[in-house]
C-alpha cells in the first residue's frame, strides 16, 4: 500500500514537527533517502509506503539512527495514529547502509528542507540515489530499477555506484548479479569495466 505523495508527505513531517515541539521533545535532524527522498526533491513522481531514516545529524556530523530517540518514536506514534498511518511509516530501515559506509562527498550533497524549529529533514540527492537504488536493484529489483531507470545515470556515475556497490558485497555472486543486471538494462559497457 503506497501512502504518501508529495502533499501527505509534507503533512506528515509537518504534523511531526509539531509533535515534537510541543512534547518539550529536542530538536533533531534526520536523513531520509528512499522514495520519500525521491518524491521530495521531485527526481521521481511516484508514492510511497514509509519514510526511511538513514542517519541523524548534529553539529559534528552524520550519525548512527539506531536507536532512535524516545521523543521521535512518540511523536511518530502520535502522527501515525492522527493521519491513520502505519505504525513504522517513520523507520531506520537503512540504517546498515549509514553503518556500512556512505558514498563520497555524500554529505555535501544533502538537500536540507525545515519543516519548523524541531526538524531539519535533509533528503539524500541524485547521486546518492543512483548509488542506493543500484545496490537495492541488485538484490530486490522491481521499482527500485524502475526508480534508477527514472534518476537516468550516465555510465560515470553508474561506474561509480557499481564500485560503491561492491565494497558493500564484496561476493563474487553480488558482482556476477550487479554485472548481469547492468548488461539486461543497457549498460553493457558500464558492466565490463567491473
Amino acid at each position: 500500500m503506497k501512502l504518501f505523495d508529495d502533499d501527505k508527505l509534507n503533512e506528515a513531517l509537518t504534523l511531526l514537527e509539531s509533535r515534537i515541539r510541543t512534547s518539550d521533545g529536542a530538536p533533531i535532524e534526520i536523513v531520509v533517502c528512499g522514495g520519500s527522498a525521491l518524491i521530495t526533491t521531485k527526481l521521481v513522481s511516484r508514492t510511497t509506503k514509509d519514510v526511511d531514516i538513514l542517519a541523524l545529524k548534529d553539529d559534528s556530523g552524520l550519525f548512527d539512527p539506531d536507536p532512535m530517540p524516545a521523543f521521535l518514536i512518540d511523536a511518530a506514534a502520535v502522527v501515525s495514529n492522527t493521519l491513520n498511518l502505519p505504525e513504522d511509516w517513520l523507520n531506520i530501515g537503512p540504517a546498515d547502509l549509514f553503518r556500512m559506509g556512505l558514498p563520497k562527498d555524500f554529505e555535501s550533497r544533502l538537500i536540507e528542507r525545515s519543516f519548523g524549529t524541531h526538524l531539519t529533514v535533509h533528503f539524500i540527492g541524485r547521486l546518492d540515489q543512483i548509488h542506493f537504488k543500484l545496490y537495492a536493484s541488485v538484490d530486490r529489483g522491481g521499482y527500485h530499477i524502475e526508480d534508477l531507470l527514472a534518476l537516468n545515470p550516465s555510465n560515470n556515475e553508474l561506474l561509480m555506484a557499481a564500485k560503491w556497490t561492491q565494497t558493500h558485497d564484496v561476493s563474487e555472486e553480488h558482482t556476477m548479479l550487479l554485472k548481469d543486471m547492468l548488461t539486461q538494462l543497457g549498460w553493457g559497457n558500464v558492466a565490463s569495466k567491473l
